[in-house]
């Protein structure tokens, strides 16, 4: 019975990550608009430097 509950709660935490407001950021709140500068971001700008 420990594995259905353990399931069901991760269940519900992925279910409840799935529900995000896509016109604000998730940790700063400020709204998203077409010229933010992390739009041009890609990939290797995270990479770190060698």
């Amino acid at each position: 019975m420990e594995i259905m509950t353990t399931l069901t709660v991760i269940v519900l935490l992925l279910g409840a990550a799935g529900c995000t407001d896509l016109d604000h950021y998730p940790i700063s709140g400020q709204e998203c608009s077409a010229d933010d500068p992390v739009l041009d971001l890609d990939a290797n700008d995270c990479a770190p430097l060698v």
